[in-house]
């Protein structure tokens, strides 16, 4: 018989509105505690110290608009945060510092959270939905040099960039971003090229959230509907429909898997989190504890398994901590 779903190790009160953004900074050295980093609705980010479960800090620089993109760069005292007021800003939090160091003006209306890879020590690259609908922009950081410019072909009709997902096979290989679209595409592009690698539809619906192994290459997308598509990458770095899973009701916000790549998270306009195995989607929870949509989820990189855990955030202004298969 299965064992029923686990209640929620900690749940984090105080944001006074919807999250929509968590990320964990965990692996740092004693004495420094482990930390959660949330987005809300109202523009504030709220540092949580997870050895006391109170907020350390309030972070407030997107003049009250929505924040719904957190990101660390190497270490919890340089982050980057996105909000509705269509800025990008990087913070410096050391030494208790609270400030702005820079940003960037995004222009681009719609929701669609900017994407991180680490090119080097102290250089990122960065992706971001670009102010002309369909287009997105490559961006170095902190220089914010511009890379490129993403334009689909002349008449794809492919909308607006839905999720974005930088990556790279090997340190030091060409980056590569998979990006989800309003209408139901998943593409693969070349950034250096600045081309189409691989275009498939994956939904019927817009794309609302992506995930992607980079060791199995293979990812992860769902929409609003009630299917979560598994799709792989071949040798020829062609796109491909790997697997199906129909969902008893619909809406995803956000998917993620694990950093082991051993489970994944969804997370629900049903107010539910869904486990799954990330081998073969086996569904293996469903987490039933929140009163409104699940916006969404984060595991922790703690580097002790055992203290691993998974965070969501709901538009009812609560994150449930949640400690899960922590052995396997």
């Amino acid at each position: 018989m299965a064992l029923p779903p686990p209640d929620p190790q900690f749940v984090l009160r105080g944001t006074s509105a919807a999250i929509h953004t968590l990320h964990f900074s965990c692996g740092g050295q004693e004495p420094d505690p482990p930390v959660l980093f949330s987005g809300s609705e109202n523009g504030l980010i709220h540092v949580w110290n997870l050895k006391t479960h109170r907020v350390d800090t309030a972070l407030d620089g997107h003049g009250r608009k929505s924040v719904y993109c957190v990101e660390t760069m190497g270490g919890k005292d340089r982050l980057l945060s996105q909000g509705r007021d269509q800025r990008i800003c990087l913070w410096d939090l050391a030494e208790g510092r609270t400030s702005v160091t820079d940003s960037v003006c995004t222009e681009h209306v719609g929701f669609c959270r900017c994407s991180l890879v680490q090119l080097a020590q102290g250089r990122w690259l960065m992706a971001t939905a670009a102010k002309v609908l369909q287009e997105v922009q490559v961006l170095e950081l902190p220089s914010k040099t511009s890379v490129c410019t993403l334009k689909p072909e002349v008449g794809a009709k492919l909308g607006m960039p839905m999720c974005l997902k930088l990556w790279q096979l090997s340190c030091g290989s060409q980056p590569l971003l998979l990006a989800g679209y309003e209408d139901g595409s998943v593409v693969l592009w070349n950034v250096t090229m600045g081309k189409v690698l691989s275009q498939l539809i994956c939904h019927q619906e817009p794309v609302m959230s992506l995930d992607f192994d980079s060791e199995r290459t293979k990812g992860i997308s769902g929409s609003s509907e009630k299917v979560l598509c598994i799709w792989s990458l071949n040798e020829q770095q062609n796109l491909q429909v790997y697997k199906t899973h129909e969902l008893v009701n619909a809406g995803i916000s956000d998917i993620t898997i694990r950093p082991d790549k051993k489970i994944l998270a969804t997370a629900g306009w049903d107010h539910r989190i869904r486990i799954f195995g990330w081998k073969k989607l086996k569904p293996l929870a469903v987490l039933d504890y929140h009163t409104a949509t699940v916006h969404c989820v984060s595991f922790s990189d703690h580097r002790n398994p055992r203290e691993r855990l998974l965070a969501a955030g709901s538009k009812d202004q609560r994150i449930s901590l949640w400690s899960l298969y922590t052995q396997s």
